[in-house]
């Protein structure tokens, strides 16, 4: 399999998961999706990490973003893992962990890296639109625990700069200025953007956040 690209269709795919058996696009609806992966079963970055999703998932609800993991452990083997993560993270993991055991969806979403490990996934991450087309991917290393706080920032400017003409500069954080799409003429912005357009440079324009 390919890597996949931004814009590309994330693949449909039916799996066991300790919540039964998951077809990712009928268990995503009309919601967004972040599909991240997890080296292993009882291993400790990764029980930090889904006790941390977990703890982060009404965030996420707010959203409309559905969680989604997996690793290549079996479905049993997750829920005893569960137990340990909701223990020591004094949470409740509320999503599914998808098993794959035969690799199949490691292979469709090329997770497992073989210069990194031959049989284990890295920590890879697909946030995935309601057309089911791939808007980010990132991926860590077995050695670094993922940032779920960029995780909500990366979806806030996804769903902002889908549905109006900026996109987000760095560091951004929801209700922080935006940039005005270069596309747009100046003129053509002070007409669009009604709380204001500063002009830093003629490429360069600002406007407050149009959700704030």
């Amino acid at each position: 399999m390919a890597t996949l690209r931004l814009g590309d269709t994330a693949p449909d795919f039916t799996a066991d998961s300790s919540m039964g058996t998951i077809n990712l696009y009928d268990y995503l609806g009309d919601s967004w999706g972040i599909l991240f992966s997890h080296p292993a079963d009882f291993t400790p970055v990764c029980t930090t990490e889904l006790g941390t999703a977990a703890n982060f998932k009404g965030e996420f609800d707010k959203r409309n973003v559905k969680m989604i993991a997996l690793s290549v452990d079996g479905a049993a083997s997750h829920k005893e893992w569960i137990k340990d993560i909701n223990e020591v993270q004094n949470t409740t993991v509320n999503f599914p962990i998808i098993a794959d055991e035969d690799r199949k969806v490691s292979d469709l979403y090329d997770m497992i890296h073989p210069k990194a490990d031959s049989t284990l996934t890295v920590r890879s991450v697909f946030i995935i639109a309601p057309d089911k087309t791939v808007k980010l991917t990132l991926t860590y290393p077995a050695s670094t625990g993922r940032n779920f706080y960029e995780l909500l920032r990366v979806v806030d400017s996804l769903q902002l700069t889908a549905n109006h003409k900026v996109a987000t500069p760095a560091n951004w954080e929801h209700g922080n200025d935006v940039v005005v799409s270069p596309a747009i003429p100046t003129d053509e912005a002070r007409k669009i953007f009604t709380k204001g357009v500063e002009e830093v440079k003629p490429y360069l324009r600002m406007t407050p956040d149009p959700t704030a």
